[in-house]
C-alpha cells in the first residue's frame, strides 16, 4: 500500500486517479510520495522513504530540486495541464489593458446611489475609452504549452503574431498557428510589437531578461504582459518605463511591494491557473505521474530526472537505480548484477545534467543482498526494487 501525503488541497479528480494501493496520509514522515501546488519544501526534512513529489503545476521553485535528486526523489510537473487557464487570463489581460474597463466598473461602483448614473455614464464613458486589439501586433516570447495557445488564440481575435523561441519543440511548432511569424531574436519582437507577453520558466539564464535594455528597444507605449513569473522582469525597470509612458500597461500575475504600486499597472492576485478545469487537470496528471513511477518505474515531465519508458513490466522484476552522470556507471551496474546471478532482460540509462537514471528489467528475483551490492556502488544514490 502506497501513502501520499497531500501538501496542499488537491482536487478530488486527482485523489480519486490514485486507486487501489494508495491512501492518503496526513503526516509527511510516512509518505511515498507527496502531492503539492504552492506550499514551500525548502524547509522540510524530507522523510528517507519519500520516493517521489508531483508538483499539481508548472513551476517548481518551491521543492528543493537538487537535494531531491541526490537522495533519488523524482520531481514531476504537470505542463500544459493549466495551459487552457493561463491563456484566457492573457486574453483577459490584453483586453484590460487595451481599454479601461476597470476603471469604468468602478465609476460605476462609485455611482450606484446616484439616479442619475444613466445620464452620466453617456458623458462619463468618454473617459474609459480605449483601443481595439484586433490589427495589433503581440509579440509571444516562449512557444511552449501556454505560448502556443496564446498565440493562435490571438490570431483567431485578428492581431498579428510573433513569435520567439529558440527551443520550441517539435510539438509546438506542429500546434502554431502558420500564420504567426516566428523571428530568430528577441530584438525584432520587441521592436515590432503592440503587446509583449512572456511565457518562459524562470532560470539563471532568463531571470531579468526583461531588464531597461530590453524595455528600451519596445515601442513607445507598448503593453508588457507577465503571467509566466515576476522574476522575469526588472521591475524596477518597469516601475520607470511605466512612469515615462515607455510602457504603457504592466500587466502582471504576480503583487509584490513593488508590483501592486506601479503607476499603470493592472496587477492580479496569481490568478493564471486558478479555475476549475486547471486544477482538476493538473491534480489528474499529477497522480498518474506517481502512479507510473511507483508501479511501474517509468518517469515522464520530471524537472530533476531523465524521461524513461521500459514499458509495463514483463520480467521477474525491476529495478531502479539513481546515479551521479560519470563514465562506467553502467558497467559497474552490470558487472555487479552479473557477479552475483542475475540477468539483464532489458535496460535503458538516461541521463540530465549531473544526475542519470537507470531501469533495468532482471530474469530473476532480487534479493537484499543485491539491493545492497548497487548501493554500495560509488556514486550510486538510491536503488529501488519494483517487484
Amino acid at each position: 500500500m502506497y501513502k501520499v501525503h497531500c501538501m496542499n488541497v488537491i482536487a478530488k479528480a486527482g485523489t480519486d486517479k490514485l486507486g487501489d494501493g494508495y491512501e492518503l496520509t496526513d503526516k509527511l514522515e510516512d509518505a511515498d510520495a507527496v502531492l503539492v501546488r504552492s506550499a514551500s519544501m525548502h524547509e522540510l526534512e524530507l522523510p528517507e522513504g519519500l520516493m517521489a513529489i508531483a508538483r499539481a503545476g508548472a513551476g517548481v521553485n518551491n521543492i528543493p530540486l537538487e537535494e531531491c535528486a541526490k537522495k533519488g526523489i523524482v520531481v514531476f510537473n504537470t505542463p500544459g495541464a493549466n495551459a487552457n487557464g493561463v491563456k484566457e487570463l492573457v486574453l483577459a489581460g490584453m483586453l484590460l489593458a487595451a481599454r479601461d474597463i476597470s476603471g469604468g466598473i468602478q465609476w460605476v461602483h462609485e455611482n450606484a446611489n446616484d439616479p442619475e448614473v444613466a445620464k452620466k455614464t453617456e458623458k462619463k464613458k468618454k473617459g474609459f475609452a480605449g483601443t481595439e486589439i484586433g490589427g495589433k501586433t503581440l509579440g509571444v516570447i516562449g512557444l511552449g504549452a501556454i505560448g502556443v495557445l496564446v498565440a493562435n488564440a490571438a490570431r483567431n481575435l485578428g492581431m498579428k503574431v510573433l513569435g520567439y523561441d529558440p527551443y520550441i519543440s517539435i510539438e509546438g511548432a506542429w500546434n502554431l498557428d502558420h500564420h504567426v511569424r516566428r523571428v530568430n531574436d528577441l530584438d525584432t519582437l520587441l521592436e515590432e510589437s503592440d503587446y509583449i507577453t512572456i511565457h518562459v520558466p524562470a532560470m539563471d539564464s532568463t531571470k531579468g531578461m526583461i531588464d531597461a535594455a530590453a524595455i528600451g528597444k519596445m515601442k513607445e507605449g507598448t503593453v508588457f504582459l507577465n503571467f509566466a513569473r515576476d522574476l522575469l522582469v526588472d521591475e524596477e525597470a518597469m516601475a520607470a518605463a511605466l512612469e515615462s509612458g515607455k510602457v504603457r500597461h504592466y500587466v502582471s500575475d504576480f503583487p509584490n511591494a513593488l508590483s501592486v504600486k506601479m503607476k499603470n499597472a493592472i496587477v492580479v492576485p496569481h490568478l493564471g491557473a486558478s479555475t476549475e478545469e486547471a486544477e482538476e487537470n493538473c491534480a489528474v496528471m499529477a497522480a498518474k505521474e506517481i502512479r507510473q513511477y511507483l508501479e511501474e518505474g517509468n518517469i515522464s515531465n520530471s524537472v530533476n530526472f531523465p524521461k524513461i519508458d521500459l514499458g509495463p513490466m514483463k520480467s521477474e522484476s525491476r529495478l531502479a537505480i539513481f546515479h551521479k552522470n560519470i563514465p562506467n556507471m553502467i558497467g559497474q551496474i552490470s558487472t555487479t548484477l552479473s557477479s552475483i546471478g542475475v540477468n539483464i532482460a532489458n535496460m535503458s540509462d538516461k541521463s540530465k545534467g549531473e544526475f542519470a537514471y537507470s531501469l533495468i528489467d532482471a530474469e530473476s528475483h532480487i534479493d537484499q543482498e543485491v539491493l545492497d551490492r548497487l548501493k554500495a556502488i560509488e556514486g550510486v544514490y538510491r536503488v529501488r526494487k519494483i517487484q
